[in-house]
């Protein structure tokens, strides 16, 4: 036998006794961190900073995060894009409702975050008044660089989490 067979049966044979062990908590989490599946809720210039993001040059696929949809219960990730009326506020809590668990959501620009310049009594003034958030991205319009980063932010808090049921999510320091 010539040393470079014996080189690879002896890796072969190593491959075959390799193991890794984990928590399933943290395989689950690496799963979900890897593939989420966003909603985007664009009502501003918010969205078409987003729209940027999804397109070819930012390519937020690299994050996993390329599946856009357009349905709450095929979302696991809620982007609120933008200012918040009064009036869509019942609408973004039912299709907050409509998602299933676990699910995540990330407030996009100050409009979202906290009105923005908007003081009337017709805007919303921060959409945590109604849904848990879990990341807020600054900025008006945010870069798409900002929107990669709060979705960065939001793996790492998957990662950090563990598996959070929406009845215990109150007893969770935002």
């Amino acid at each position: 036998m010539s040393e470079h067979s014996l080189t690879v049966s002896s890796a072969e044979a190593d491959l075959n006794n390799v193991a890794f062990t984990t928590r399933l908590e943290d395989f689950v989490n690496w799963g979900r961190k890897n593939s989420l599946w966003p909603l985007p809720f664009g009502t501003a210039c918010c969205a078409i900073e987003y729209m940027a993001t999804v397109g070819s040059h930012y390519d937020i696929s690299r994050f996993g995060a390329e599946v856009v949809r357009f349905s709450p219960r095929q979302a696991d990730c809620l982007l609120v894009l933008g200012t918040v009326v009064e009036k869509m506020g019942p609408i973004l809590k039912q299709i907050y409702d409509q998602m299933l668990e676990p699910k995540w959501v990330i407030a996009v620009g100050v409009c979202a975050s906290s009105g923005g310049f908007y003081r009337a009594y017709h805007v919303m003034q921060g959409i945590d008044n109604i849904i848990p958030v879990d990341v807020y991205v600054p900025g008006c319009p945010p870069t798409p660089e900002g929107i990669i980063y709060g979705m960065l932010k939001l793996q790492e808090k998957i990662t950090k989490g563990g598996i959070v049921r929406a009845r215990d999510r109150h007893k969770i320091a935002r």
